[in-house]
């Protein structure tokens, strides 16, 4: 993985994981149900902007290598297959 990348990523993972122990504590707390909502749409967020990082990493290089060395049949199956799991979610 690139190194700023990575550190992107990993930052991003980790402001993830104090709001979802955010949200740990709202709903022990019984804090309002909008406002619950509202920091889990947020986490949501913060963990697709981390897939946005990884799958822009994995384009430019394992992708890439992938195609260079004339595998890309693999490439187009792998980016397919994200993108149909990408689509179910939504």
């Amino acid at each position: 993985m690139k190194e700023a990348i990575k550190k992107k990523v990993v930052r991003r993972l980790k402001i993830l994981e104090g709001q979802i122990r955010g949200l740990q504590k709202m709903v022990e707390d019984e804090k309002y149900c909008i406002d619950i909502l509202y920091q889990s749409l947020a986490a949501k967020e913060a963990l697709s902007g981390a897939e946005d990082l990884i799958l822009e990493n994995h384009l430019a290089t394992h992708a890439a290598d992938q195609m260079r060395s004339g595998k890309s049949g693999k490439t187009i199956k792998e980016i397919l297959s994200i993108y149909k799991l990408s689509r179910k979610r939504n």
